[in-house]
């Protein structure tokens, strides 16, 4: 069984990556290095590649609320602005996917407790499975846990978190992450 396939690329702002009002994130370097190569894969594939640009990040400073240079859109990628966590709330999102036949969704971005875990989430009761990139989000440090705690605490509890019948798979990008592996389990 054949699926289409999208990638997400959730908040990739320079504001969240280098800050300095909200990042810089955890492994800044490693997860730019990680983020690109996944989108340049995607490309190379001619899987969709869309972004979110989150505007609550650097609203005061337009800089910050660019997307990362390193991870720039292309023109023919799609770009949605939100103002909430979930990348489908108040935005064409969902539209778009379905215009897409889109069945798989690629994750990656940040920050992994607010905007990746929201959206991921989301993604499977809105009937879509979700492959996020275990090395391909990051976040700071919160007043409890630090950020690689968090992340690892994500990458642990959405790993085969499943709604109904659609479930998060949580691989690393050197693993074949644009392959529907999902189907192997609904079988």
């Amino acid at each position: 069984m054949m699926s289409k396939t999208a990638l997400l690329v959730i908040d990739a702002q320079v504001g969240l990556l280098e800050g300095p009002s909200i990042g810089p994130v955890y492994e800044k370097d490693k997860v730019l290095e990680v983020m690109q190569t996944v989108i340049r894969n995607a490309r190379e594939l001619d899987i969709p590649v869309i972004y979110f640009q989150d505007l609550d990040v650097g609203e005061d400073n337009l800089k910050e609320q660019e997307i990362h240079p390193m991870l720039a859109p292309l023109a023919t990628d799609l770009l949605f602005k939100k103002k909430a966590t979930n990348a489908f709330y108040m935005t064409n999102l969902q539209e778009a996917l379905t215009e897409l036949g889109i069945a798989h969704l690629v994750v990656i971005g940040c920050k992994t407790e607010y905007c990746v875990d929201t959206t991921s989430r989301s993604a499977t009761v809105l009937g879509y499975d979700v492959t996020l990139v275990a090395d391909g989000h990051s976040t700071t440090d919160n007043k409890v846990l630090s950020a690689e705690q968090i992340i690892a605490h994500h990458n642990c509890n959405l790993h085969g978190l499943d709604n109904v019948s659609n479930f998060i798979l949580v691989r690393n990008s050197n693993e074949n992450i644009f392959e529907h592996k999902h189907l192997e389990y609904k079988s």
